[in-house]
């Protein structure tokens, strides 16, 4: 027999046999195979496939990176950072985005969610843009823009969400628009929400709305939390009672979940941010005169009862401020120290470990997984550089 007769025929191979080799393939090697054939490129590129990869790839706890946002030379630069294999959280790759920002200072990262970044640009009162990008597969997409009203508000508090529905399996972006008068002034209209859905690539107005607090304002520093089919914000009402405001992106409805009572002597703590915690959240406090902060975890989801602190006081690192950004998959927080240094603290030990790498006001840490989502979307709008 000819070694011609003996080769494995691969145009011939089941679509069914092609898909469950490809699922197990990297992403940059499914890429790749595209080029093959219009068949497996066909077969990569259909939705049903994209999910099944991803689902594997969660399956397989490849979301072991955390996604780094810096700036390098006055450029955006993002960097991914392997945890498991590496305690040192040295760098595994990087890339530079290909949308032009005319200003970082007005870049906000909304979240990042199965290999997607969210990220909007604006400036007060001038423009707003958003954007989808998927950097594995060089794909982005800009959001078109809401139906917003300033009308004669003096002032606006936008808050954006991102994350992924399961129950439909879509990605949604989330705005919270409250509309204000003057400054602090939370009573003059109840927040107004829309809703951006991918699979439909339009916005809509919510009549959930209603369930929020009629003077509700988000504070939280930084993108919500996305956990449990949810996005979680610290917010305030109008008579500075805080709480998270939690935003169920398959029922697309509010509810709100306690935060620890404070005792008077705690002095003038603060609710500044909520991470996702493992499968649940963790809420972080900074005290106003020295900025110490402290960190409350949320043992069980969605029970109030089960708040427990986390740690009495986070290291001042010689400085009067640190920034937390994150947690570590091991626990440990990543901190920006008020020079410009990362460092990760275990709160366990109190070791603390220069990451030796520089941040600034604008740095972000996430969590991230590599992916093939938009790589299905020829059109609509999505760009490929």
């Amino acid at each position: 027999m000819s070694d011609s007769n003996k080769s494995i025929r691969w145009g011939y191979l089941p679509d069914e046999i092609l898909t469950h080799i490809f699922t197990f393939l990297p992403i940059k090697s499914t890429i790749i195979c595209t080029s093959v054939s219009k068949t497996w490129k066909s077969l990569i590129q259909n939705p049903t496939f994209i999910s099944t990869h991803l689902h594997h790839s969660h399956n397989k706890n490849q979301n072991n990176l955390r996604l780094l946002i810096l700036l390098r030379n006055d450029k955006e630069v993002y960097t991914l950072h392997k945890e498991d294999d590496d305690p040192d959280f040295t760098e595994y790759t990087s890339f530079e985005s290909p949308i032009q920002a005319p200003d970082p200072d007005y870049r906000d990262v909304v979240g990042t969610c199965n290999g997607l970044l969210c990220l909007s640009y604006s400036l007060p009162k001038h423009f707003e843009e958003i954007f989808l990008w998927n950097p594995c597969v060089r794909k982005f997409l800009q959001l078109p823009s809401p139906n917003v009203t300033f009308d004669t508000y003096d002032k606006s508090l936008k808050s954006f969400g991102f994350g992924f529905d399961p129950k439909t399996n879509d990605y949604k972006v989330v705005r919270i628009l409250s509309l204000l008068r003057s400054r602090g002034d939370f009573g003059m209209s109840r927040p107004r929400v829309d809703v951006y859905s991918l699979s439909t690539g339009e916005w809509r107005m919510l009549s959930a709305s209603a369930s929020l607090p009629p003077t509700c304002a988000i504070t939280s520093h930084g993108p919500p939390a996305f956990a449990s089919g949810a996005l979680h914000w610290i917010a305030v009402t109008g008579d500075k009672k805080r709480f998270v405001l939690v935003f169920d992106l398959g029922d697309e409805v509010f509810h709100q979940i306690l935060l620890p009572e404070l005792p008077s002597y705690t002095g003038k703590m603060r609710w500044t941010h909520v991470y996702v915690y493992g499968n649940s959240i963790a809420g972080f406090q900074r005290r106003v005169e020295n900025g110490q902060i402290n960190i409350w975890v949320m043992k069980e989801y969605g029970v109030a009862s089960s708040w427990t602190k986390f740690s009495h006081q986070c290291p001042i690192l010689g400085m009067p401020y640190t920034h937390p950004i994150g947690f570590r998959r091991n626990g440990e927080v990543i901190l920006l120290n008020m020079g410009s240094e990362l460092v990760s603290w275990n709160p366990d030990s109190q070791n603390i470990k220069n990451l030796e790498i520089n941040g600034e006001i604008h740095t972000f840490c996430g969590s991230y997984v590599e992916s093939l989502v938009l790589f299905d979307k020829a059109t609509k709008g999505v760009v490929t550089y």
